[in-house]
């Protein structure tokens, strides 16, 4: 990507240590930002501190309101203030046929993939709004704009991101904190690895077989990397995205079905 300058914004990245949000983290400070991050992973997070020792990281369930609020609290007083918010918590979920999906399972996915994201926003907004450049991100996925059998607590709560983000973008706009979601497709790493394993599974297919299946869904026929999502953050928290606001935007290589 070209050069982005983001000297002195202030960001907070949720599930920041590893996978997307690792690379979110490192694309913003790479663009001169503050940043602060937390995770579930102590090991993760562990492994930031040590790499970017500037990044104020912590060890935070995004389902956890108490624990975000203290997180919030703590970044306002060695930020004093924040400008971008960056919902990137999330979990597949289970992958099964809805009438062997567990109510627990159903909750989970819920509690992480939507209600985290809204304990984070309650607390950053008026930071964010108070500050001139603020702005949220919250990750959904192309799975929030497309059916997706035997993954519907996921789906379900990703297309709910997308509403959410909408909604906040008409509420917030008249004070100047523009709103948008990405929705990444099918991003290449360990994480998208257990996802096919796991739908292969389902439905008594191999992994190479139910692989070439995603692929076959891309238009551009190959999986999009963490740095493609970062690259699109960047963007939406640079001038060049001043009047971007409540889109979902996919960045996924066209993925035409699920």
């Amino acid at each position: 990507m070209p050069s982005v300058s983001l000297t002195g914004l202030r960001a907070v990245v949720s599930a920041g240590a590893a996978g997307i949000g690792r690379s979110i983290v490192e694309a913003l400070i790479g663009a001169g930002a503050k940043a602060a991050a937390f995770d579930v992973s102590e090991d993760a997070v562990n492994d930031l501190r040590s790499a970017h020792p500037e990044v104020i990281a912590r060890v935070v369930d995004v389902s956890n309101h108490a624990g975000v609020d203290a997180f919030f609290e703590e970044v306002a007083t060695e930020f004093g203030g924040l400008d971008v918010l960056v919902n990137n918590a999330g979990i597949a979920g289970p992958t099964a046929k809805v009438e062997d999906i567990e109510p627990t399972e159903w909750e989970a996915t819920i509690a992480i993939n939507l209600t985290g994201q809204f304990y984070c926003v309650r607390k950053a907004a008026p930071a964010l709004k108070a500050s001139e450049n603020g702005a949220i991100i919250n990750i959904s996925s192309v799975a929030g704009r497309l059916g997706y059998a035997n993954r519907t607590p996921y789906a379900a709560s990703k297309w709910a991101v997308v509403g959410f983000t909408k909604s906040l973008a008409i509420e917030m706009g008249p004070e100047g904190v523009r709103v948008n979601a990405i929705l990444p497709g099918v991003v290449e790493g360990p994480r998208i690895d257990r996802v096919i394993q796991a739908r292969a599974d389902a439905i008594g297919t191999s992994f190479d077989e139910m692989r070439d299946e995603y692929l076959g869904k891309i238009s551009l026929r190959r999986m999009v990397s963490a740095e493609d999502v970062a690259n699109m953050v960047l963007f939406l928290c640079s001038p060049a995205g001043r009047n971007i606001s409540g889109q979902a935007l996919s960045v996924c290589g066209n993925v035409e079905s699920l």
